[in-house]
């Protein structure tokens, strides 16, 4: 037996953007602006424009989520009219349990339903909503709702005992507990409730809230080299980026069957794996399970996937598998296929090719940009191994940077000449940016400079302007597609009390891109031991999870630092690598 096809598929369809200098003179914002259905009072709400407006509409009856369970044949669909009111519900929810709008509404778990209409379901209240790597260990969660003030949290019965629960002392803002999924009504406290039981007896009418454009929607947390998490803060004007994005980027029309990989805990999960695609009133597939090759083709063949959007160390992943998996799938639904997350390297575009008999179109953006901001488009030739061009209504430039001692920027010039690295920076004021860093105004203000935004990333400009990735200019680890902090690893590590000094830094991966490596000092009275190190790694893995704990630690007599005392990442990883200072820049991590 076969999943249930949605469509026939594939569709004959004209790319959004053929003519590429044609576009980028005729585009403006205020246009795509227009076409987003106001609420009173001129107010913009991203669940609206995402679920109330087809649920009202032509595409009521349309499948607007497609989700397929761990099981063999196990499958839910969800109709724009069904997300409606389960959004409604949810959302009355949130006023029963006395929830005011503007409040944070934390996510925790993994690809299930409940997911996705809780975040559109407090993005209709008027709550602004940040999801959690379900991954994570107990300590970047705490960290990230406390920054966040988060006041209800949504996630399973597990993860909470697990991960949340001895937290909630550390956690005076959480007001109530959603658990989804059998053994909810297991806890005593009586702010921990069962979400089945509460939707059940919720009014499936809700009013959605008129946000104003510039009201706080999505606040996603990314990891910087030094202090806490980052909270970037997202609004409801997002949409407007979204909307033209999905278009340009990954040429998604309404008709399309689109699958998004990324986890929903990551903003590429939220961005277009909940809120893109249903702006335009597309059908997503939203698979539970983790990745499995021959299930992935599978789902791609069945499901008559037309547009795919995942990441680089998953197509790593299914090259390693070979052909076999291939041996009569017939894949040619797919008539669009895209990559983000890290630089996608040429052979995977060939492989794409081959396989699909379309290549990869890679592009780029960060949590901060809120969407994609360079691509690869259908209708243009692709330079393997480049990021690609900026969007119309993007301005992107290659800079050269002047800081003082303190890292503030003092000059920016930009670099007109091709082929010259420097620092990517892009014209501030597209929809999608960034309003600010969570309680860290000035270090917002530290990301501008003459009306640019600085990415932080190193790249190049040829002469055709396609745009090509060099390096990131801070320690960030990329790893899997996730972003890691090195300082949330080493605080982690020290808080072991063998632990006196710790350097983390990423080592290439073939599969993962990089993988993370510990380098430890240890308190007088502690030798290094192999039971040692196992306790470190099992220390490390409780804390963090092991999507974040190190792979590898290795115990040095010292750790090699600046004369203020910080700890030099980037010799501890030249010396790992047997590279010159100079060499760094090949080892750098994408944002």
């Amino acid at each position: 037996m076969r999943w249930p096809p949605i469509s026939k598929g594939p569709f004959a369809v004209a790319p959004y953007l053929t003519d590429y200098d044609d576009e980028r003179r005729r585009f403006s914002y205020e246009a795509v602006a227009r076409e987003v259905d106001r609420l009173p009072g001129g107010g913009m709400n991203i669940a609206h424009e995402a679920v109330d407006r087809h649920a009202e509409g032509a595409h009521a009856d349309k499948v607007a989520i497609r989700w397929l369970g761990a099981g063999e044949h196990e499958v839910r669909d969800l109709t724009y009219a069904d997300l409606s009111i389960d959004t409604a519900r949810f959302a009355n929810v949130l006023g029963d349990l006395g929830l005011h709008r503007g409040e944070r509404v934390f996510l925790l778990m993994g690809r299930l339903p409940e997911l996705y209409v809780a975040a559109l379901g407090a993005l209709r209240f008027g709550a602004a909503f940040a999801p959690l790597f379900s991954a994570f260990g107990p300590e970047p969660i705490r960290q990230r709702m406390q920054m966040g003030s988060g006041r209800l949290l949504v996630t399973t019965p597990k993860l909470y005992a697990k991960k949340v629960a001895e937290l909630r002392e550390q956690l005076p803002d959480l007001a109530h507990v959603l658990l989804v999924g059998d053994g909810a009504d297991g806890f005593a406290d009586p702010t921990v409730h069962d979400h089945t039981k509460l939707m059940a007896t919720a009014s499936p009418q809700f009013t959605t809230v008129a946000t104003d454009p510039e009201d706080l929607a999505l606040l996603h947390f990314t990891s910087g080299t030094t202090g806490m998490p980052k909270g970037a803060m997202h609004v409801h004007q997002a949409l407007v980026h979204h909307l033209a994005s999905v278009r340009y980027a990954l040429d998604l029309h309404e008709d399309d069957i689109f699958w998004c990989t990324a986890d929903p805990g990551w903003i590429t999960g939220t961005s277009y794996g909940i809120i893109a695609p249903l702006l335009v009133g597309a059908t997503m597939i939203v698979d539970s399970a983790e990745f499995n090759g021959p299930r992935w083709y599978r789902i791609l063949e069945e499901q008559r996937v037309t547009v795919w959007y995942t990441a680089p160390t998953a197509v790593r992943m299914l090259m390693k598998l070979g052909r076999e998996p291939l041996v009569g799938r017939d894949l040619s639904s797919v008539r669009f296929a895209s990559s983000v997350g890290e630089p996608l390297n040429p052979e995977a575009v060939v492989w794409g090719k081959d396989v699909l008999g379309l290549p990869f179109h890679d592009n780029w953006w960060q949590t901060e940009t809120g969407g994609i901001m360079i691509a690869n488009y259908q209708a243009m030739p692709i330079r393997p191994g480049s990021m690609g061009r900026p969007l119309p209504g993007i301005d992107a430039a290659i800079a050269e940077r002047e800081v003082d001692d303190d890292g503030n920027t003092l000059a920016l010039r930009i670099l007109e000449a091709p082929d010259v690295e420097g620092e990517l920076v892009l014209r501030a004021g597209w929809p999608s940016m960034f309003r600010g860093y969570l309680d860290q105004p000035e270090r917002y203000v530290r990301c501008f400079f003459d009306g640019w935004y600085l990415t932080g990333d190193l790249a190049r400009r040829d002469a055709d302007g396609y745009f090509w990735f060099v390096g990131r200019a801070d320690d960030v680890i990329k790893t899997a597609g996730h972003l890691i902090g090195p300082f949330e690893v080493e605080s982690v590590l020290i808080e072991h009390p063998a632990v006196a000094e710790a350097g983390v830094i990423g080592v290439p991966d073939e599969m993962a891109g990089n993988v993370i490596k510990a380098f430890v000092t240890l308190n007088q009275g502690y030798l290094a031991s192999d039971e040692l190190l196992r306790d470190l790694r099992a220390h490390s893995r409780r804390l963090l999870g092991p999507a974040v704990a190190p792979r590898e630690i290795v115990v040095r007599d010292y750790l090699p630092k600046t004369r203020s005392g910080k700890i030099m990442r980037r010799l501890l990883r030249a010396q790992e690598l047997g590279l010159d200072q100079g060499d760094l820049s090949t080892l750098e991590n994408p944002s």
